[in-house]
């Protein structure tokens, strides 16, 4: 049987911070305007790189890093209903799981202070700094298959965002849209499941269901 693996975006799949990050980012927003209505939403899943680029002049764009990693300083977070059940079990199991972040290394350096152990569930963690090109793009996922020794569409990925789940089509994996972050809508056209929480998904059905393709 060849390698399988399972592939995690972070927040809102595994912790509980989207709503937070909504805050953070329209508040980011009213300091250093856009012009975009619902910024915050449209930027869910993109590296901080690609949204600094994208939408901030060269001049603001160190002032907004700063801004938000001060934001995130303070933030508390706490794993989502039956993410930390469902990442036990996969690990019990003995299976290959890596986390896919749009989150960069200072983000992920807090979070191992607030969830002491939570990385360790990872046999490999693609975060910002590795990747080239922010969701959409395949990039960070082809990475994590390629890190745990698997065909990219020998994976399940599992993502909460527009981009992310176009993310993991464009990887051609299995890909788990959780709904609750966008609701079902945004995320069912590049989703083969969709579920509003990790406690809801069988392991063996989703095996059945790699195997299968």
């Amino acid at each position: 049987m060849e390698n399988i693996g399972f592939l995690f975006d972070l927040d809102g799949v595994i912790i509980d911070s989207e709503p937070e990050y909504s805050r953070i980012w329209s508040q980011i927003n009213r300091e250093f305007p856009t012009g975009i209505e619902s910024f915050e939403k449209k930027i869910k899943g993109c590296t901080l790189s690609k949204i600094l680029e994208d939408n901030y002049e060269e001049s603001v764009r160190e002032a907004v890093c700063n801004r938000l990693h001060e934001l995130e300083q303070k933030m508390h977070y706490e794993y989502l209903p039956g993410s930390f059940e469902f990442l036990s079990e996969l690990k019990r199991r003995g299976l290959p799981m890596a986390l896919v972040t749009s989150s960069d290394n200072k983000k992920m350096a807090h979070l191992e202070e607030e969830m002491p152990g939570f990385l360790e569930f990872f046999d490999f963690i693609v975060t910002a700094e590795l990747v080239s090109s922010s969701k959409p793009s395949p990039e960070g996922y082809l990475l994590a298959a390629k890190q745990l020794n698997a065909k990219p569409e020998k994976c399940v990925v599992f993502e909460d965002s527009l981009q992310g789940v176009m993310a993991g089509n464009n990887a051609k994996a299995y890909v788990v849209g959780v709904t609750g972050t966008l609701g079902e809508q945004p995320l069912k056209p590049y989703s083969d499941v969709l579920t509003d929480s990790l406690e809801k998904l069988n392991i063996d059905n989703l095996i059945q269901s790699l195997n299968n393709r």
